[in-house]
């Protein structure tokens, strides 16, 4: 196979589309590591605190992905109709087996 454009490098090629999402990644990253240090020193106070911390922490996880599913929702509603009608057909498909 011959290189079409041989002074190509892969450091020439930029990849500008996942640039945010990059930033939002370490954001996340960022955050999980400070959570998991959170949820490490509160085993010191107890089970039930811990418990309790580990909750908080899959309530606050459970509502930013709320949040962000209804915001892109609200950006393309017509793609998500037709997912969530597809959706409904596979689940239908397969109770009726």
């Amino acid at each position: 196979m011959t290189d079409l454009n041989p002074t190509l490098n892969a450091e020439d090629i930029v990849d500008d589309i996942d640039t945010g999402r990059d930033e939002t990644l370490d954001a996340e990253g960022d955050r999980w590591m400070v959570d998991g240090e959170r949820r490490a020193f509160a085993r010191e106070q107890g089970l039930r605190q811990a418990l309790r911390s580990d909750l908080d922490t899959g309530r606050s996880w459970a509502r930013d992905r709320a949040t962000l599913a209804r915001a892109r929702i609200e950006e393309e509603p017509m793609k998500a109709t037709l997912y969530a009608l597809g959706a409904g057909v596979l689940i239908g498909i397969l109770l009726r087996r």
